[in-house]
């Protein structure tokens, strides 16, 4: 039986190191939370107002932040979407 040989890192059981990277370190990643807030943000705005209008300053000012960036940009976040979308499937 051939003997597997490990190399470094590369080891079985082992993850690579940019698998191990937070959104935070890896840009795609840290452009797809980005979106995902902005569009759930927007989504919540439209079907329960009441639940973002209350919070329009302060930590919690940025999902209002955001779902107004989600309305009032939605072609261009629909756009950066497919885009994420698109380089997600067919590029990593």
């Amino acid at each position: 039986h051939p003997r597997e040989v490990s190399e470094g890192p590369s080891r079985l059981g082992e993850r690579h190191w940019a698998e191990k990277m937070s959104a935070i370190f890896n840009f795609q990643a840290l452009l797809t939370v980005i979106l995902l807030i902005i569009c759930t943000c927007a989504y919540l705005h439209a079907h329960i107002p009441a639940i973002l209008d209350r919070n329009k300053t302060g930590a919690l000012g940025m999902f209002w932040k955001a779902a107004r960036v989600g309305e009032r940009l939605s072609p261009w976040v629909s756009a950066a979407c497919l885009g994420m979308a698109c380089s997600t499937l067919f590029f990593s």
